[in-house]
Parts: structure tokens; C-alpha cells; sequence
């Protein structure tokens, strides 16, 4: 017959300590478990923040670049939507009030742009008064090799593309992260359309000749700033419209035929493709900026 035995002077356990032993072990195993899934994150959460924040910068580069480099004082100006443009209006804004640049006037692309123009006091107008303009600033969803471009992820496709269709020159602000070899895939392509009998024009939409097969045409939901949907109503933009985005696998064959067919459909009021309108893109990397023009 076996028995427990201790060394001298070394109390035995009882039944009972040895389960509190046992349990305060398996308490600091799911301890240091939880620590490491903490420490896991918070490691994510690190390397997410300082992605956005690189990101950030990269678009500040652009924004500021453009202004720099393509406004100068007595010009009218078109100041683009979206995160990357809304540092171009930033900067427009300072160079202003350090009497850098003078009788500037711009016209703004969407109401939230215009809100940040007049917080930095920046004259505006209408193309109701300026019909033409000497340069237009905007970033982009997609840039091709040809510099055609996929906009309207904002929701202001339509007062984009009236602004910077007039403008002499149009320079486009994007991170690389931007470039494509085609579009489509990368970045769903909106078409603004008339709510009337809007289910109808989808159907329209997904028979067209050039995209036939080949997308998918889905109602805008919730905001009309972002292509996620975060409501259970239809996107409505600044000027009243619904938008369908156009979900490719594919790239698309025939961007051009694409562009004159949406335009030319009953109840699209006009689409994310610009077709042959950029002069210049401003193009921010981690290993410095770069600048396109379209191939001759």
C-alpha cells in the first residue's frame, strides 16, 4: 500500500487547498489567454490607425500639391467631394489667408464641400456665373493606364462632372492604392438616375449593350455619401436623385461605349465614368509623388 508522503516540515494539502491550487491555475492560464488576445488586438488596432494615418497623409500630399502647383491668384476654381479633395479646399483655404493667393473664387461640387469652403472663407459662386473654369481639383475611386476614371463613391458624380467638364484644366489627387489596370473590379461604378420608376431604369441599366451580363446594378441605400449600405431607403444625393452602383467581376471591355450608353438611357441623369477629361493626375506613394498626364 502506497502513501503520501511530504518532505519534513512541509505541511501536506488537503483536498481542499490542492482544488484551490488547481483552480488558481486554470484561473491564470484563461488570464494570460485573455492577455494575449488583447494584446493581439490592440497590436491591429495600432497597425490599422497608423495605416489610415499613413493614408491620410499620402492624400494631404496630393491635396496640397495641386494647390500649389495648378491655382494661382485671379483663377476660378473647381473644388471637388471626398476625403482626398477636402484637403486641396484645406489648403486653398490657408493660402488664402496668408494673402498667398488673391481674388480667388470657387465653385464647390457637393453641399458638404461647400460647407467647408465657406468655414475657411473661401469665395464662391455658381457656374449660373462662370460658365467656364480655369482649373478643377478632385480625387478619384479608380484611375486607368488612359487616366479614364471611375468618381461618384461621394455621391456627387453629377455636380462633379458639371463643374469639372468646363474646367481648362481638371487634375486629379489620388493615392496609388487607386490605380487599376481597368475599371470596374476594384470599385463599383454609380449612375445617377431619376427616382421615378427607378426599378425600371435598373433593369434598363443591366441591359445595355456594353454591360449586358456583365454587372449587377444595385440601389444606393442609406447615405449617399459612401456605396455601403447603412439604411433601409434609398440613397438620395444633393440634388434629389437616387444612384445605382454597378458591381463588375470583370473588367469592363468598352469603358467609352459604356459612358455614351448610360448617357444616352432615359432616366439616368449621368454616370461615374470620366471618359478622356483629365489633364494631369497627382499621384501619392510611399516612396514619394509622381504625376501623370494621358498617353499621347
Amino acid at each position: 500500500e502506497r502513501h503520501t508522503t511530504t518532505e519534513p516540515g512541509t505541511p501536506a494539502l488537503t483536498s481542499t487547498r490542492r482544488q484551490e491550487v488547481t483552480s488558481s491555475r486554470s484561473l491564470l492560464r484563461r488570464m494570460k489567454v485573455v492577455l494575449l488576445v488583447l494584446v493581439v488586438t490592440a497590436e491591429a488596432l495600432v497597425a490599422r490607425t497608423m495605416t489610415m494615418s499613413s493614408q491620410d497623409e499620402l492624400k494631404k500630399l496630393v491635396g496640397y500639391k495641386a494647390i500649389d502647383d495648378y491655382v494661382e491668384s485671379g483663377m476660378k476654381v473647381g473644388l471637388g467631394t471626398g476625403s482626398t479633395a477636402a484637403f486641396a479646399v484645406e489648403r486653398l483655404g490657408q493660402k488664402l489667408a496668408a494673402g498667398e493667393l488673391e481674388d480667388i473664387i470657387a465653385v464647390p461640387t457637393s453641399i458638404r464641400t461647400k460647407e467647408q469652403a465657406e468655414d475657411l472663407g473661401i469665395p464662391l459662386t455658381t457656374l449660373d456665373e462662370f460658365s467656364e473654369l480655369d482649373v478643377a481639383i478632385d480625387g478619384a475611386d479608380e484611375v486607368d493606364p488612359a487616366l479614364n476614371l471611375v468618381k461618384g463613391g461621394g455621391g456627387a458624380l453629377l455636380r462633379e462632372k458639371m463643374v469639372e467638364i468646363v474646367a481648362k484644366k481638371f487634375i486629379v489627387i489620388v493615392d496609388e492604392s487607386k490605380l487599376c489596370d481597368a475599371l470596374g473590379p476594384g470599385f463599383p461604378v454609380p449612375v445617377e438616375i431619376t427616382p421615378f420608376c427607378h426599378e425600371h431604369t435598373r433593369r434598363c441599366v443591366e441591359a445595355l449593350p456594353a454591360l449586358a451580363g456583365k454587372c449587377k446594378a444595385v440601389l444606393r441605400l442609406g447615405s449617399s455619401t459612401n456605396n455601403q449600405p447603412d439604411g433601409d431607403d434609398p440613397a438620395v444625393t444633393d440634388n434629389g436623385n437616387y444612384i445605382l452602383d454597378l458591381v463588375f467581376e470583370e473588367p469592363l471591355a468598352d469603358a467609352p461605349a459604356a459612358a455614351s450608353q448610360l448617357k444616352n438611357l432615359c432616366g439616368v441623369v449621368d454616370h461615374g465614368l470620366f471618359i478622356g477629361m483629365t489633364t494631369a493626375v497627382i499621384i501619392a506613394a510611399n516612396d514619394g509623388i509622381s504625376v501623370k498626364t494621358p498617353p499621347s
